[in-house]
């Protein structure tokens, strides 16, 4: 008996757990499962929007930064959560992308602004991303891992010994970068017809924009996948409930003359920098420049390559080994060599002073022991100019002599960037040309004079195929200095 009354009371302890951890949510106005509040919300959002800031750098477009804050502020105030103080920022990178963190931070990549055609498409992003906000849709993903013990990981899976060596992503970045599952997307959908109607737009550009990602999508073999498209296997049948939605709204509105605002959208974006910018560095030819920091190296052939803030990260398609160049702490190639072995906890084999290419350096090779066995490093602390730069390569022992020649060939060919082509290499930028008569899309790139390889891409950006009629005086996209 006192076993039951014991179990009893353990139950009702439970139930009176969940219950307390229950809260309405703003958008369903239902209970739901939550174990955060909403000051801890807010606290999280602003936790982590220093580290995205910090990961991706802020884009600098004063007129484009006042145009999403003026946009996203008025949609907000019609919003589920008007109270909220929310910010809104363009990050500088070309993914095509954009993304939400609790308490009201979103985030528009420059990568997105270059991609949408009219105000239209993007407040239906605006509001997909809101919606995210509104309806708690972070917090509830992190619920759901709490309650399934599933962590986040983040960066490249290589083997996991070797794994602790990549530079990991900020717990803010992981939250920027959460994904969500399918009801959430389309809740999400649901909400960014709402608030662009509201905000009297046209709600129904926001599908003609999903085109586009499905377009670049398969372009890209499927490598450039927004978040709020990589979860829906079904995009016509998305397309079609946006459609159904936004002519559910303009009718329950009235919106008889819903704003697209195509041609104050496009002179807005005339000059944002398409693609990667070469200021952050670039691989041509199997090589890596960095005109900046003015400095080169080869990446070993057929080998992956990602270049993140903190680390330039490469690896072959076995994933046996991973080399890296970061910035290496400390005022001296010694003091650098030092911080290294103990951060990694390696024991030093061998070490040599060496000049390459008339550059004062250090290579070293080390040991970290393990239960599961003995992972290997080659280093190499090289001075240039103001700064130590370090080149690890790392694997298995058993493997490590496979790969030493190929880490040392990219360490000892590191040298200072002389080649003026590549030190004044400018970045693509959108311009924005008048048509000057009815013509293709075809046509008129050629008329501009466009590479033809690229006529695809533009195509895509333009949101239009290359066999629709233009109209006289319309305006597009083409790709300038």
């Amino acid at each position: 008996m006192k076993k039951v009354t014991l179990i009893i009371r353990q139950s009702l302890f439970l139930v009176l757990a969940v219950c307390s951890a229950c809260a309405v949510n703003p958008v369903t106005g239902k209970k739901q499962l939550v174990f955060m509040s909403e000051a801890q919300e807010i606290a999280m959002g602003k936790e982590a929007d220093p580290d995205i800031v910090a990961f991706f750098g802020l884009y600098d477009d004063p007129d484009l930064q006042q145009f999403i804050t003026e946009k996203g502020l008025e949609m907000a105030a019609i919003s589920h959560r008007p109270k909220l103080a929310y910010e809104f920022k363009i990050v500088d990178s070309p993914v095509i992308n954009a993304f939400a963190v609790p308490g009201g931070y979103v985030y528009f990549t420059r990568g997105i602004m270059a991609h949408f055609n009219n105000e239209a498409e993007f407040a239906g992003v605006l509001g997909h991303e809101l919606g995210h906000i509104t309806a708690r849709h972070s917090v509830i993903q992190q619920r759901n891992q709490m309650l399934g013990q599933i962590g986040i990981i983040a960066g490249v899976i290589l083997v996991p010994e070797i794994g602790q060596f990549i530079e990991p992503l900020s717990q803010g970045v992981q939250l920027a970068l959460l994904g969500f599952g399918r009801d959430a997307e389309r809740q999400s959908d649901k909400l960014g017809v709402e608030y662009s109607s509201k905000v009297g737009y046209d709600a129904s550009e926001m599908a003609g924009f999903f085109e586009t990602l499905e377009r670049q999508q398969e372009a890209s073999g499927g490598q450039e996948i927004p978040d709020f498209l990589s979860t829906h296997p079904s995009p016509e049948e998305r397309n079609q409930n946006v459609l159904e939605l936004a002519a559910k709204w303009k009718e329950k509105l009235k919106l008889t003359n819903p704003k697209i605002n195509r041609e104050a959208y496009l002179k807005r974006i005339d000059g944002l920098i398409l693609g990667e910018d070469p200021k952050q560095g670039f691989v041509e030819n199997s090589i890596f420049y960095h005109p900046v920091l003015k400095f080169q190296f080869p990446i070993p052939n057929e080998w992956g390559f990602q270049n993140t803030p903190q680390q330039v990260q490469m690896a072959p398609k076995s994933g046996d080994a991973i080399m890296m160049l970061s910035l290496a702490p400390g005022s001296s190639l010694k003091e650098a060599g030092n911080s290294i072995l103990e951060q990694y906890n390696l024991e030093l084999v061998e070490s040599n002073e060496e000049s390459i290419n008339g550059l004062s350096s250090l290579i070293f090779i080390a040991d970290q022991k393990q239960e599961q066995g003995t992972i290997r490093v080659l280093a190499t602390l090289i001075q240039f100019e103001n700064n130590i730069y370090s080149l690890m390569g790392v694997a298995e022992i058993s493997k490590f002599s496979g790969f030493q020649n190929i880490f040392l060939n990219s360490m000892r060919s590191f040298k200072e960037l002389k080649d003026q082509e590549k030190l004044n290499r400018k970045a693509d930028v959108v311009r924005i040309k008048t048509v000057p008569q009815q013509m293709t899309l075809q046509s008129a790139f050629e008329y501009f004079k466009m590479p033809k390889e690229r006529f695809d891409e533009l195509s895509i950006l333009n949101g239009l195929h290359l066999n629709d009629n233009l109209k006289k005086g319309e305006l597009i996209k083409v790709i300038g200095k």
